[in-house]
C-alpha cells in the first residue's frame, strides 16, 4: 500500500507542477526596459502598465541599468519610471537617468526608430525633456 500511495503523490506532484507551467505561476517576471509595445492599443497600453508596476516593483532597480531602445523612450515606460522614482534613486542613478533622458531624442530620431510614427517620436522626445 504504501508503494501506491508514494506513486499517487509523485503524480499529483507533477500534475500540479505542470499546471503551475501552463499558468505561468513558474515563469520569471516580464522584462521592464524592453517595453517595446508603442502603440495606443489595450493590449499595448496593459502591457505598459504592466512594465511600469514591474518597475517599480523592483526594488534593486535593475532597469536602470538595461539598455533602453528608441521604441522604449517612444513608450515613455522608462522614463515616466524615472520621473517617478526619483527620490529613490542613489546620485549614480540619477546621473544615469540624466543621460539617458538626453540621448532619447537622438535616439528616437536616429536609424532605430525607423518603425516609429512622427507622433510617438514627438511624445517620447517631450518626456525626455
Amino acid at each position: 500500500m504504501p508503494f501506491w500511495y508514494a506513486i499517487r503523490i509523485g503524480v499529483a506532484a507533477g500534475t500540479l507542477s505542470l499546471a503551475g507551467c501552463s499558468l505561468g505561476l513558474f515563469s520569471s517576471p516580464e522584462p521592464t526596459a524592453t517595453n517595446n509595445c508603442v502603440d495606443d492599443s489595450k493590449e499595448c497600453i496593459d502591457r505598459r502598465a504592466v512594465a511600469l508596476r514591474s518597475m517599480m516593483a523592483d526594488k534593486d532597480r535593475r532597469w536602470v541599468r538595461e539598455p533602453a531602445s528608441a521604441e522604449s523612450y517612444a513608450s515613455g515606460v522608462r522614463l515616466f519610471a524615472y520621473k517617478s522614482r526619483k527620490r529613490d534613486l542613489s546620485c549614480d542613478e540619477l546621473a544615469h537617468g540624466r543621460r539617458e533622458a538626453d540621448a532619447a531624442p537622438v535616439s528616437l530620431r536616429g536609424p532605430a526608430a525607423a518603425g516609429l510614427s512622427p507622433a510617438q517620436i514627438s511624445r517620447g522626445s517631450m518626456l525626455a525633456a
